[in-house]
């Protein structure tokens, strides 16, 4: 549009004519934003926003008097606020290439000033503080002609053909050359080790090798002896199988062997032995059963012979009494006594032979000779009666 400017991002335009700007200066600052200015009654400039750069090259005597050429570079611009853009554009618009030039002058002035202040160790070996001094001497003065200063390099110290700054150096690159020979005699000793360790190693190889060789040798071998033994060592392994099957068929025979003897011999022998034994005892039960039964026979027949024979004895007592000379003195009843009397020693002689016969079979006695010694004493007995003459009966 006509009549309408718009500075770039990096300018700040300067609007001349009409009123006036901030402060009372002689023109209008805007920038980031457009401007609409009327033709032919205003006048619009241009000053540059953007980084500058100024090198300066300067020969600096230092405190101990020794002559140091230095090299810096500054990096400055125009401040970004309304009153270092006045500042500035009052003095470089017309000429804006000054400002690298008034720069220059004025940092060299205080780079002289401070390096003057200054030796060569703190120089050479402070040279951040030697930077920042210079700024901080300098700012306000640059703050007066618009300028800010972003950074300030110092490039290089050289004192020429003195010689001070490399002899001062000279112990260091002495101790530098000694810790770097110290360094190739630890890099040349480390390197021997290493390849000793390498020739070590190496030989360990070979020899694990060698081993493994062997080992795998004497495998192969192995394996080949035990290829050419298998046949033979199958065979032998099958005989003794075939032993081993034939032995524990020899055993399972002479355990059925012995299981028949035992079955067929040992068995019935056995059953034969227990039943003589159980016939045996039977017999012998039998017997003792007999016998028990014979004598308790024998008793019987004994008793029953002797019941039947009581009236003969007591009759044979009777006759052994006819002969004899009994005087009865109480008549009936004294005859009645006497056959009581009679009667019972019939029945003594019977008690006595059962007593005879029961301690005679205890000792082996028959029935018949129990019998008999019964009937030898009834007769003594009637023989002493008779001897002794005649009975008194009471």
């Amino acid at each position: 549009m006509f009549g309408y400017r718009v500075p770039a991002p990096d300018e700040a335009m300067l609007i001349s004519g009409g009123r006036r700007g901030l402060g009372g200066a002689p023109f209008r600052v805007v920038t980031g934003h457009g401007k609409f200015v009327v033709p032919f009654f205003r006048k619009t400039r241009f000053l540059s926003l953007a980084m500058c750069e100024s090198e300066v090259t300067e020969t600096c005597v230092t405190k101990q008097g020794i002559a140091l050429h230095v090299r810096a570079v500054i990096a400055f611009k125009v401040g970004n606020d309304a009153e270092s853009i006045i500042n500035a554009g009052q003095r470089f618009l017309s000429d804006q290439d000054q400002m690298s030039v008034l720069t220059g002058r004025i940092f060299a002035g205080h780079l002289r000033a401070i390096i003057g202040s200054m030796t060569v160790e703190e120089i050479v070996t402070e040279r951040q503080k030697l930077a920042a001094e210079v700024l901080d001497t300098s700012k306000m003065e640059m703050a007066k002609i618009g300028l800010i200063v972003d950074s300030l390099q110092i490039q290089s110290i050289d004192d020429g053909d003195t010689g001070y700054i490399e002899a001062m150096s000279a112990p260091h690159k002495a101790a530098i050359r000694r810790q770097a020979q110290i360094a190739q005699a630890q890099a040349t000793q480390a390197a021997v080790e290493a390849e000793q360790e390498a020739a070590r190693r190496q030989a360990e190889f070979a020899r694990q090798t060698a081993v493994v060789k062997a080992e795998y040798s004497a495998e192969v071998d192995r394996a080949e002896a035990q290829a050419a033994q298998a046949g033979p060592l199958a065979q032998a392994h099958a005989q003794q199988e075939v032993l081993d099957a034939q032995t524990k068929l020899a055993e399972r025979q002479a355990l059925l062997r012995q299981k028949q003897l035992v079955s067929e011999v040992v068995k019935p022998a056995e059953a034969e032995a227990e039943r003589v034994r159980i016939l045996a005892a039977a017999e012998a039960q039998r017997m003792k059963i007999q016998a028990e039964a014979a004598a308790s026979y024998d008793r019987v027949a004994l008793d029953r012979m002797l019941i039947d024979q009581l009236p003969q004895i007591v009759k044979e007592a009777a006759g052994g009494l006819a002969g004899a000379n009994v005087n009865v003195l109480n008549g009936a009843d004294g005859l009645g006594e006497i056959a009581a009397g009679l009667v019972s020693q019939g029945l003594t002689i019977l008690d006595s032979v059962r007593q005879n016969l029961g301690g005679q079979e205890s000792g082996g006695l028959g029935s018949e000779q129990s019998r008999d010694n019964g009937l030898l004493q009834l007769s003594a007995r009637r023989e002493k009666k008779s001897d002794d003459g005649p009975v008194d009966v009471d």
